[in-house]
């Protein structure tokens, strides 16, 4: 982990290596918790969810964005039916950071249904004094609260992702946009052939083929509370 850590500024390993793990010996790690929501769960986070926090969590169930994308979206970034991955949210600092490697930026294509919710809102995601949301508070003050009225166990915001790359294979979506779309590198050479991403049209034609699976929250037209004389460009989330 220490040495694939270090990275050069194209976000590739310094030192890459191959590993023989049965002459390393190491121990097997098995039945690891990776907890991934259903369809009918987020419809139901959504409904119970306050605020910006329904469209949160239907955003990263619905495109597949890591936490630290989702909060970093600024209005540039989303664009019709597409949003631009470019920065992603320090959980450590919180603070604006490029993505660690080439294939965190990437363009990820929406369901119409998401990217009205999205251009119907009109503040970035943002606490109450208008800073970007620490991942923690998030967490902790609505993630965890809203699983637990849905008699769910805690877990994190990583399976949102999980759902979403899930419910992509099962729709048989190609996996080049999958790898696209979720910000993973191709381990073949069949993968470096591909060259599906570049496919514009079909790219939305599927984004809306396979829709969401589960039920997005309602549009409506919002005034910002933080410039409440003044109209400005829409944004995102309401506050």
């Amino acid at each position: 982990m220490v040495v694939a850590s270090a990275i050069d500024e194209n976000g590739e390993e310094r030192f890459p290596v191959k590993w023989n793990h049965d002459l390393i010996d190491l121990p097997l790690i098995e039945n690891q918790r990776k907890p991934m929501f259903t369809g009918d769960e987020i419809t139901k986070m959504i409904a119970k969810a306050q605020g910006q926090f329904a469209v949160l969590y239907a955003l990263l169930a619905g495109s597949g964005l890591r936490i630290g994308e989702a909060l970093a979206l600024q209005i540039r970034d989303v664009k019709n039916d597409v949003i631009s991955v470019k920065h992603a949210l320090s959980a450590v600092t919180n603070e604006l950071q490029t993505p660690k490697t080439k294939n965190g930026i990437r363009e990820i294509d929406l369901h119409s249904s998401l990217a009205v919710v999205l251009h119907s809102l009109v503040n970035v995601f943002q606490s109450e004094s208008g800073g970007p949301l620490c991942q923690a508070n998030v967490l902790r003050r609505s993630l965890h609260e809203v699983l637990k009225n849905i008699g769910r166990e805690a877990c994190g915001f990583h399976a949102f992702r999980r759902f979403r790359n899930t419910h992509l294979r099962k729709a048989r979506v190609p996996d080049g946009l999958i790898q696209f779309w979720m910000g993973h590198a191709g381990e073949t050479m069949t993968d470096n052939y591909d060259r599906v991403r570049e496919d514009l049209e079909f790219r939305r034609f599927t984004a809306q083929q396979v829709g969401l699976g589960f039920d997005p929250p309602v549009a409506v037209k919002q005034v910002s509370p933080h410039s409440p004389q003044k109209e400005g460009p829409k944004s995102l989330v309401t506050a």
